[in-house]
């Protein structure tokens, strides 16, 4: 085993100086246990804890709205910051390693509140198929993989589709943004979200408007919760 190991070790440090692993947060060299993003801009990255806070500004986002039983973002969303080019690669750069990497982290954060003990769902906020053809992948469905598999839950990527495309939600006033998204998403398998806790996962939370629509159907299913988590609140 341990002669195993020191192989291993050995061929990825070669293997790193032919192709040397780079932080896509600042652009600096990866130390070994390192995966895509440093420790040092994890660590620079402005931490919300609000997994802790059952009463917290996300969670206020839905009171009112829907149901939610617990809601949670890991960032707070800073412009010109280092998680604002961590997003802008992730969407528009084709780098979904960074969002299974900070879902993760996310993973293990919501692994020591009790508040998400007890999710057995996990489910991406969905792209319309058009979309997610020209992107190429889910950026939110690569967050939900890395939660989901720290969480050690498999994740839902069939259950909850997006049946109409909606404009982009930039510029538009909160109401307008619900209208944009109210009735645009369908449960296909009410019977594999019966009985369960969802954590349903998004990349930025701003005013919850798709995540209200998403929650709400869900929510039609029989004996079903909701609670939401987001990498940034903005």
């Amino acid at each position: 085993m341990t002669i195993t190991y020191h192989i291993q070790s050995i061929f990825e440090s070669i293997l790193n100086l032919v192709y040397p692993k780079i932080c896509q947060g600042c652009g600096e060299y990866l130390l070994q246990h390192e995966n895509h993003i440093c420790t040092s801009c994890l660590y620079e990255m402005p931490k919300t804890n609000y997994q802790h806070k059952e009463d917290n500004p996300v969670a206020r986002l839905f009171w009112g709205r829907t149901k939610i039983t617990n809601a949670t973002s890991l960032f707070h969303f800073n412009k010109g910051g280092k998680f604002q080019k961590l997003i802008h690669k992730l969407k528009y750069q084709g780098k979904k390693e960074i969002g299974y990497e900070l879902g993760r982290q996310f993973g293990f954060e919501l692994k020591s509140s009790p508040a998400y003990a007890h999710i057995n769902s996990v489910i991406a906020v969905p792209l319309h198929p058009n979309k997610q053809a020209k992107r190429g992948y889910n950026q939110s469905e690569a967050i939900a993989k890395g939660i989901a598999d720290v969480l050690g839950i498999e994740l839902d990527n069939s259950s909850l589709i997006r049946t109409k495309e909606s404009e982009t939600q930039t510029k538009k006033s909160r109401y307008e943004r619900w209208q944009n998204v109210n009735s645009i998403f369908e449960v296909c398998q009410e019977d594999a979200l019966t009985g369960k806790h969802v954590l349903l996962v998004d990349d930025v939370v701003t005013t919850g408007s798709t995540l209200e629509a998403c929650a709400n159907k869900i929510l039609e299913i029989n004996d079903t919760s909701v609670s939401i988590a987001t990498l940034a609140v903005a």
